[in-house]
């Protein structure tokens, strides 16, 4: 990363990618195909979706059918997608002052996961990261 310039898209991919390979071995394995993908902001149709009005309130977003949402009946229209978004996270990252940018980054990526999984924001909430 350039120390006169925010961190890029790819920057924050590669923190994804290194925040996905320290994930316990199970964790990745149930997630099978997931895909992550980095975007500025969230699209205006996302935000409108969720109600959201401000795009910097949304840092991820877990999009797809949940494990425990799925039947053997089900059969995938679109890959499942955890989308990271650079700005949002930024901007947190700058607020705080007080976490390193990958921490953050396996923060969310690690709540989106949950999601993935079928954990509730509640159930989130009252664990530790996996890489704790």
């Amino acid at each position: 990363m350039n120390q006169h310039l925010p961190p890029s898209i790819e920057d924050i991919e590669r923190l994804a990618e290194a925040a996905w390979t320290s994930l316990p071995e199970a964790v990745r394995a149930a997630c099978g195909g997931l895909a992550i993908r980095v975007e500025d902001f969230a699209s205006d149709e996302i935000l409108a979706d969720l109600g959201i009005e401000d795009p910097f309130e949304l840092t991820g977003l877990y999009d797809g059918l949940s494990l425990t949402g799925r039947s053997h009946f089900d059969q995938p229209v679109a890959p499942d997608i955890v989308w990271l978004f650079r700005r949002p996270i930024l901007d947190e990252w700058i607020e705080r002052g007080d976490i390193d940018l990958f921490d953050l980054v396996r923060h969310v990526l690690v709540h989106e996961i949950a999601h993935h999984l079928g954990w509730s924001d509640e159930d989130i909430m009252t664990v530790d990261d996996w890489t704790a």
